[in-house]
């Protein structure tokens, strides 16, 4: 039998996402330290004790908006694990997916750091937490289901190890460099002008480091890794990206949101 929700459940749903959205203009117009649950409260013609009637705390509503986001990551994902890309430009596709939700949708990215910090974290209440996690899961059964696909079909030995360390390392990157890229300036420093090329060729050498097959013969050739990134986002987006606003394996490149 299945379960229906009551009309106030309903209505309970509704508000939650109506906070929720209105947390994430927020967050779009003023940044994470703009958040005030007030003005977000207010902004919904409800009173504030009426927002935390649904959120214990600012941490809890954060967590909920990055769970709401989540979701839409996971369509990015899809577009690869659905693909009849070979296993190994799968597992690049995967951050080219990850480069273009991040530039489609920074403020998730932005959000998705700082609710993963300790003070942030602890903070909230174990259900939100739970309910983040939950969201993410299928992300994470995509990428292990190719990883389990190149080990079937011979294009990677396992090692005796779990799927999932195969790509622990390129979610690692994929975080690591997009929050260099985040922090203004840091590169600059350091003259590091294409962090987005850097990210595909560490990938691309990790890939070949595990022996996964075919392997790049040539991961520092430029024109053969730009072809690869062209095509990548060609054929899984090209609905979301025109020719000239698609990434660019350069600081100054990127999709328009």
């Amino acid at each position: 039998m299945i379960k229906t929700r009551s009309g106030r459940e309903q209505a309970l749903a509704e508000r939650e996402k109506l906070f929720v959205e209105a947390t994430r203009q927020q967050l779009c117009n003023e940044g994470l330290l703009g958040i005030q649950m007030a003005a977000i409260a207010r902004s919904c013609n409800f009173a504030t004790g009426t927002l935390y009637h649904h959120f214990a705390s600012k941490e809890d509503l954060l967590i909920a908006v990055c769970t709401e986001l989540t979701g839409t990551r996971q369509e990015y994902f899809r577009r690869v694990a659905e693909s009849e890309l070979s296993t190994r430009d799968k597992m690049l596709g995967f951050a080219v997916a990850y480069t273009l939700f991040a530039q489609h949708h920074p403020e998730h990215f932005r959000l998705e750091q700082y609710v993963m910090t300790e003070v942030v974290w602890l903070a909230s209440s174990t259900h939100r937490r739970e309910q983040l996690m939950e969201a993410t899961m299928p992300i994470g059964r995509m990428v292990e289901s190719v990883v389990v696909d190149a080990i079937n079909k011979g294009e990677l030995e396992d090692h005796g190890l779990a799927p999932l360390t195969f790509s622990s390392g390129q979610w690692a990157m994929s975080m690591g460099m997009h929050t260099l890229i985040n922090a203004e300036g840091v590169l600059d420093v350091y003259a590091l002008n294409d962090p987005y090329r850097m990210l595909m060729r560490h990938i691309q050498l990790q890939l070949n480091a595990m022996n996964w097959q075919p392997v790049v013969s040539d991961p520092f050739d430029d024109a053969a890794l730009d072809a690869k990134v062209k095509m990548l986002c060609e054929t899984l987006f090209g609905d979301l990206c025109s020719e000239h606003s698609c990434i660019k394996l350069d600081k100054s490149g990127g999709c328009d949101a």
